[in-house]
């Protein structure tokens, strides 16, 4: 049996990500403001090669470098 995530295609990650803000969406104006601050979050990550660490980057920045490169 295979998920309905799975089968559209989503990682479970960004199943995840797109139910937490339909349900932030669904919120009341006072609620909402306070859920939609604790949903933003600034993720950094680093390639590492030869044993040593890379260049820490935006993970946002770079989903969206990476996502204009595809599709150019």
């Amino acid at each position: 049996m295979t998920f309905a995530w799975k089968a559209a295609g989503l990682s479970y990650n960004r199943y995840l990500s797109i139910a937490g803000r339909a349900v932030r969406r669904s919120l009341k104006e006072d609620k909402r403001i306070v859920a939609e601050r604790r949903g933003n979050l600034d993720l950094r990550f680093s390639k590492w090669q030869g044993g040593k660490q890379g260049e820490a980057k935006n993970l946002a920045d770079a989903q969206t470098a990476a996502a204009a490169e595809a599709s150019a």
